[in-house]
């Protein structure tokens, strides 16, 4: 009698590479299906999340001052009010430095742009015309703003109102995370599951790290631009240089597009007003601060945050547009930043070997 042969196991039914590509499919669909659900659930509470995301960027950028004043021996409740104050008189003193330009030249500004919109229209014929229609439009939906907003009086309060309840809110929040900084770590390893608690606050302490570089160094940028390209008006007798040099400082939080957006009008200001040689001018002005800026300013002020390629940066921006506004524009970068951090953690820790650390996992030679 013959023993009997054990059953061979059954054949897959897809190829190994088929069964590959499916399990990848299915970790991209899932790695999208939460990404969806949480973008979804910050715009349904964007009334919490937005003071929230504020209170990390203040946090991140005045970080340095309460440690400064730690290391000076303050206490831990004080250092933190007296953070929150710096941010009062640093963001208080911007806005209204930046919001008291754009006021006094914003009329002037608007002029320029649309002389520089209907000269260029009668150079380039009906090749112009869509840029005179697109200021005329412009002007008439600045207008139609206007007389909505005097005439909704109570709409307009409750906007304010919002802006100054999220403000308030964040500055309490900035004060609670300041002052009780140190125990986030441990709240971090008690949330994250058994075993993965050091990777959370690894990829934690990154994330805030490149968010707290970008603040500093695109705050730091942001000023020296405005004011290099703000002295160069002043010299060239460019209308409204003040307004135009505050615009710089602001649109320098929107990376690339922002820059782009304020140089262009510095030039169709220029062009309306001084000419067509001093328009030249001022272009080679914005020029060579954005030749200074990439070559110089980034490689030294941003080194050790997060690079990110200047196509991640448009997606990011695009992207934040869509969901929310210009806010989402002024969010994406940095939280594309933490992000980017958080990969470079999870690289780190697990991806492949370097080539020297697999070679010598080797098999040892034999010792002589």
């Amino acid at each position: 009698m013959q023993p009997s042969r054990a059953p061979l196991p059954p054949e897959p039914l897809l190829p190994e590479s088929a069964r590959r590509f499916a399990a990848w499919c299915v970790v991209l669909l899932l790695a999208a299906g939460v990404a969806a659900v949480l973008v979804w659930l910050c715009v349904v509470l964007k009334t919490a999340v937005t003071p929230v995301l504020l209170a990390l960027l203040g946090t991140a950028l005045l970080g340095p001052l309460h440690r400064r004043l730690l290391r000076m021996k303050v206490r831990k409740g004080l250092a933190a009010a007296l953070t929150v104050v710096a941010v009062l008189v640093v963001v208080g003193g911007a806005t209204y430095i930046v919001v008291a330009a754009l006021i006094e030249t914003g009329d002037q500004i608007v002029a320029s742009l649309r002389r520089a919109a209907s000269d260029i229209a009668d150079h380039l014929g009906a090749a112009g015309t869509s840029l005179d229609d697109l200021a005329g439009n412009a002007e008439k939906l600045l207008k139609e703003f206007g007389g909505t907003a005097a005439s909704g009086v109570i709409s307009g309060l409750s906007v304010v109102g919002q802006m100054l309840a999220t403000g308030v809110l964040a500055l309490f929040l900035i004060f609670f995370f300041l002052k009780d900084s140190d125990r986030a770590a441990g709240a971090l390893r008690s949330l994250a599951p058994r075993g993965t608690g050091d990777l959370v606050e690894a990829m934690a302490r990154r994330a805030f790290e490149a968010v707290e570089g970008f603040m500093r160094g695109t705050t730091f940028i942001a000023l020296v631009d405005a004011v290099l390209i703000g002295i160069g008006l002043v010299v060239l007798d460019v209308p409204g240089a003040v307004g135009l040099a505050a615009l710089v400082f602001v649109t320098a939080y929107i990376p690339y597009l922002g820059a782009f957006l304020s140089g262009a009008i510095a030039v169709l200001v220029a062009l309306a007003d001084r000419g067509f040689v001093i328009a030249l001018w001022v272009l080679g002005v914005v020029l060579a601060v954005q030749v200074v800026e990439g070559h110089v300013l980034q490689p030294l002020v941003q080194s050790r945050t997060v690079q990110m390629h200047p196509a991640v940066v448009m997606l990011a921006i695009t992207a934040g547009a869509s969901v929310a506004g210009v806010l989402g524009m002024l969010l994406a970068v940095p939280l594309t930043a933490a992000a980017t951090g958080i990969l470079g953690v999870l690289r780190t820790r697990y991806g492949a070997p370097p080539e020297a650390d697999r070679a010598g996992s080797g098999p040892s030679a034999p010792a002589d």
